[in-house]
Parts: C-alpha cells; structure tokens; sequence
C-alpha cells in the first residue's frame, strides 16, 4: 500500500483474487473512485484498449477473475510488469467463501463438476503466485461491504491530495476469536463486567446504563486517558508513514457492552479531531 496515485501517472490497476472475495465490490467503489472500470476483461485485449486515443490520461482498474477469457496467473504477472500496472488481491478463508457461495446460491467457476470446497482450495492454489506477486492483498474474511468499500477508497482515492489515514476502531468477544486485519487489540476485560448483573445483561455497551456502570470502574478513566494519548500519539506518525488505513480493536468476554462502549467513545473522539473514522460491532447483537 506504498503507491499514491497521480492522474499523470496514468494510474493501472488490476484488481483480482479468488472468487467470492469481493472482486465486484471493489470495482465498484473503484468507480466511485473515479477509475474507469472494466470488470471480466479478456486479457488479449488489454494492451488494445490502452492504446485507443481517449484513454491516455484515464485511471483505468480491469477485473481479472477465474471467469475470464483466456486467465492464467502468470500471464496476468507478465503483463502487469509490462504496463507497470499495480496488482490488488482479495482473499478470503475458505470457510467464509464457502458460507458466500452458500448464501447466494452461485456455482463457483472451477466447481462444475466437484464441490465447491474443491473449487476453493484448488482456485486458491493456482491463484497462489498471483497472490504473491500483488502489491497489496486484503483478507476480507471479516470484512463487510461497508468496510471493503472504506479500505478501497482510503487507498485508491484519485487526485493530487495526499492519502488520508483512514480509522476503523472495532468491539469483538474473545469467547470468538480475535479478528483478522486488525492492527492494535485492546483488551478490557480487566473492567467491570455488565453481564453480571441482571438488569444490565440483556443490554448493550450502546445503552446509557451500561455506559454508566463501565465508567464508574476506577480503572476506566486513567485507562482511557492513556488510550486516548496512544491515540493521539500514533495516528498523526502512521498518516506520515504512508499508512492508509489503521483499525483498533477493544475485545471483551462476549463482544456486547465493554468493547461496545469503547469503541464507540474512541471512534467519537478520532472523528472529532479530523479523522475519517468507520465503526464495526462484530459481536454486538442486533
């Protein structure tokens, strides 16, 4: 994610990865980018397209997936170094892409005559050196459209302004997992836990009660005084860094008052002060 792009530079994108990772919605919000985009392009006609008067000053993405005439990963390799075209890669575990193709009821393209578990790991495996070569991947595994569409505007936006530093603070429960993509993982369950008492169980860390109990904890107020100064200490020397997107994530027991609260209280504050800022409750029920 070292590129900033600049319309003289004729920026090139490919954009490809393993289907049901989110492919589509990447050229969407490319578009929304302001990149002219051309999804499931056949590859012999690339350089021809490139080459018709119109097109010399374009920010241009081409969508290169296992439907696509004629794809063979090293061939994509060979002609990004050719046209000096940056490489996006979207993945995801297998599990998520099978529960996608499960939701949608698509067939997936290498799956005709096997499962589509088979279709997975075998696309996975030929995709790998195409993986390896791209400038960027993004797992989106736990990722939302929303927060897809975030990601990709905070690093593929066009124009001549530097790239702004893009926040994403996140709640999860421990009892789940950490999440993945994440770079910073607070954990609060040193602080009072709401679950124990019946009246404030069935809330959330979204409610005025629980919000009143987590902060009479005597920790909490020297807790977030120090995450607030971290805060404000590290987001300006990653925007400096080149660093497009940062995500902090509180993690509690259960995901569903303590890291609620939090994340909401620090995502106020981050915004307050300039950053644009998104929210993800990934355990919080709804």
């Amino acid at each position: 994610m070292e590129f900033m792009m600049s319309i003289k530079e004729r920026p090139i994108l490919f954009v490809t990865g393993l289907s049901g990772a989110g492919i589509s919605t990447a050229l969407k919000a490319l578009e929304d980018c302001g990149y002219e985009v051309f999804d499931n392009f056949p590859l012999a006609h690339v350089q021809s397209l490139l080459d018709e008067r119109g097109y010399e000053d374009h920010a241009i993405a081409f969508g290169f997936d296992s439907r696509t005439r004629a794809f063979n990963p090293d061939r994509l390799i060979g002609m990004g170094r050719e046209l000096h075209a940056k490489t996006l890669f979207l993945t995801a575990t297998n599990a998520s892409l099978q529960k996608r193709f499960s939701e949608t009821r698509r067939v997936h393209p290498l799956a005709k005559d096997r499962t589509v578990t088979d279709g997975i790991i075998y696309e996975r495996e030929w995709l790998a050196p195409l993986r390896d070569h791209a400038d960027t991947t993004i797992d989106t595994t736990d990722l939302s459209v929303h927060d897809l569409k975030h990601l990709i505007e905070a690093d593929y936006s066009l124009g001549n302004n530097a790239k702004r530093l893009s926040v994403t603070v996140m709640s999860f429960g421990f009892k789940n997992g950490v999440p993945r993509e994440v770079d910073m993982v607070l954990d609060v369950r040193f602080l009072k836990n709401p679950h124990w008492l019946p009246d404030l169980k069935p809330l959330t860390g979204m409610d005025k009660k629980v919000q009143t109990y987590i902060e009479s904890d005597e920790a909490f107020k020297d807790f977030y005084t120090k995450i607030q100064d971290l805060a404000a200490f590290l987001l300006p020397r990653y925007a400096l860094e080149g660093k497009s997107y940062f995500t902090i994530a509180f993690g509690c027991t259960g995901g569903k008052h303590r890291s609620v609260f939090l994340a909401e209280k620090l995502a106020k504050d981050i915004g307050d002060v300039g950053y644009p800022v998104s929210i993800r409750h990934r355990d919080k029920p709804y």
